[in-house]
């Protein structure tokens, strides 16, 4: 076929053109220069397919870039041809809209309002998959031969046991720090024996859990997410659901229980590694023996401040494990979003402990432990 634009085109009243040829891939050269030297001379506001012969994607992408990517110029079309370029034009990426240099008060109003909007539909979300799973916890009390126990006990040796290398390194080098610190502004003051109280009460009460919490947080609350993420992203959650399996009795509730028992057991060994750093820099640097130490520690410090902080444990490893799953099951179809939600469920586990640290703090304060 010439490649003249007469050769492609009749001219129709109005502006309008007729087009007619085969629009295919073959002839992607001669048409591209042919759409190219049209909209050079102007826009084109009708175009008439009735005489066109075979057109493949090359020859509609190009028919869409003759109008502009303004399909509704492209008029009768038989059936099929039509369908194709309707496809093609909604496959197409949209040109991203302009953005101005700044941000005037009504964007960054119309931002914050779209931001709290977003959290508090996020949090009610959350709140409602809460109960969600205390239902759950409680008709697996009801029926515990229901309970996956080799899945649990699965999670417990992954995010508790496997993690005691990790949270008895960081709290052993946090007694230390701790023990350093404490021991440097002491000593101004000759009172040097009052380390073993910093390092025993802060330890027991606050160091050791809220250190164990973060950790698992970052490990197990990222894992949790990024593996009910992965089964989102490939579909096994709906076909889970499609043969009548209930994903927060297979997949949330063996996670939180693993979190909810293994998180104690992980506290008490921090408050223990961190008391032996403390325990360690106060030999080496105020030389206070060991069993002065202990001795000291037996007097500064009492059961009910190891209580409070083994108290806090179980709720921060149910918190933890449920943001991690919640997250999770929140995952799109594509692995941006699982990158994103895996990232979310760290970030809001981190800041959930946190402020639920501080509301135990008060309250322990106020009921006077």
């Amino acid at each position: 076929m010439a490649n003249g634009i007469n050769e492609w085109i009749s001219p129709l009243g109005q502006g309008g053109i007729s087009v007619r040829g085969d629009w295919v891939l073959a002839n992607a050269r001669a048409l591209n220069r042919f759409v190219a030297g049209t909209r050079q001379q102007g826009a084109v506001d009708r175009v008439s397919l009735a005489a066109i012969g075979r057109v493949d994607t090359a020859g509609a992408h190009l028919l869409l870039e003759l109008v502009g990517q303004d399909a509704s110029r492209l008029q009768d079309a038989p059936e099929q041809i039509s369908t194709l370029i309707n496809r093609i034009a909604s496959a197409r990426d949209p040109e991203p809209p302009m953005q101005s240099g700044r941000l005037t008060l009504t964007d960054i109003i119309v931002r914050l309002g779209a931001a709290t909007a977003d959290n508090l539909q996020n949090t009610a979300g959350f709140i409602s998959f809460i109960g969600a799973a205390v239902a759950a916890s409680l008709w697996s009390i009801l029926r515990p031969h229901k309970v996956r126990w080799t899945a649990m006990v699965h999670h417990m040796e992954q995010a508790g046991l496997n993690a005691l290398p990790i949270v008895g390194l960081i709290s052993f080098l946090i007694g230390i720090v701790l023990a350093f610190q404490g021991a440097t502004q002491l000593q101004r003051f000759g009172a040097e024996i009052f380390v073993v109280d910093l390092v025993g009460v802060s330890t027991l009460r606050e160091i050791g859990i809220l250190l164990t919490a973060i950790v698992v947080a970052g490990r197990s609350g990222s894992s949790f997410a990024a593996q009910l993420g992965s089964m989102k992203v490939n579909e096994e959650v709906d076909a889970m659901r499609a043969m009548g399996l209930d994903p927060m009795h297979v997949l949330v509730l063996p996670r939180m229980m693993a979190l909810l028992i293994m998180m104690p057991c992980l506290a008490l060994f921090a408050d223990l590694m961190g008391l032996l750093g403390g325990g360690l820099m106060s030999w080496l640097a105020l030389g206070i023996s060991p069993d002065v130490f202990v001795a000291r520690l037996g007097n500064a410090v009492t059961l009910g401040a190891l209580m409070v902080g083994l108290a806090k444990a179980p709720v921060f490893g149910a918190l933890v494990a449920l943001i991690g799953c919640y997250e999770g099951l929140r995952t799109g179809g594509s692995a941006e979003s699982l990158g994103r939600q895996t990232t979310v469920a760290v970030v809001e586990g981190i800041f959930i402990v946190i402020v639920v640290d501080a509301v135990f703090s008060i309250f322990f304060n106020i009921v006077g432990i």
